[in-house]
């Protein structure tokens, strides 16, 4: 299956477009405030209404960091965004898994959302993505990853352009289809892909003139890379 491409951090329509005519699979939009590329639910639903007849397929995902569920949910149905990405301490049942929810009612991000992962060695990850990787069957036909892996920062939410681990990346990728983040950029994506082999790619510092401002060149460039690159 050819490789998604996420383009996050998101602000302004133009950097839509462009993302969306290089052959970006996924746009996201950053909802977290202490985030230099965070956005106003408005915003990004004024973004998207604009673009919205050239999506063609393009998935939009919301970033969030430790909201409860109704709060994502309200934004996501508000500003029209198909994907959550949870970036934050939530719990496994917030996205529907765990034995609570045979009981409880259904979290309202059941089947819309994703984790992110930031472990901080090979055996944290493992443990976690035990508790949060999504299965097979909820993976919408492949539309979403089991959950996206991203450098760990003890202050920072993405966005840091810290390189991420690539040799635990690909023990992961083994087992299931998995999102990379982490210091990707269009010079190693290529190589990236090769040494993880990931579901997709995730970048947003990577291809940035300033923060929440898009290199246009670099963003075509990481995105041909990508698409390019071969296992």
């Amino acid at each position: 299956m050819a490789i998604k491409v996420k383009v996050c951090g998101i602000t302004n329509q133009l950097d839509a477009q462009v993302a969306m005519a290089a052959g970006a699979d996924l746009l996201g939009f950053i909802f977290f405030p202490r985030s230099p590329r965070w956005v106003a639910p408005e915003q990004v639903g004024d973004i998207l209404a604009a673009v919205k007849a050239k999506q063609a397929g393009v998935l939009t995902v919301g970033v969030f960091v430790n909201e409860s569920p109704q709060k994502v949910a309200q934004v996501m149905d508000s500003c029209g965004l198909d994907l959550a990405q949870l970036h934050g301490e939530e719990q496994p049942e917030m996205l529907g898994l765990g034995a609570s929810q045979v009981s409880e009612r259904p979290s309202p991000l059941s089947g819309r959302a994703y984790k992110a992962l930031r472990p901080r060695s090979h055996e944290e990850a493992l443990t976690m993505a035990s508790h949060y990787a999504l299965p097979a069957n909820r993976l919408g036909e492949k539309r979403m990853p089991a959950f996206l892996l991203d450098a760990y920062h003890p202050d920072l939410r993405g966005g840091t352009g810290k390189t991420g681990d690539w040799e635990l990346a690909a023990r992961l990728a083994e087992r299931h289809p998995l999102l990379l983040a982490g210091g990707l950029t269009p010079a190693n994506v290529a190589r990236a892909v090769h040494t993880v082999e990931p579901w997709g790619v995730d970048v947003a510092s990577g291809v940035e003139k300033a923060p929440g401002q898009k290199d246009h060149s670099a963003l075509v460039a990481f995105v041909a890379a990508a698409k390019s690159a071969r296992p």
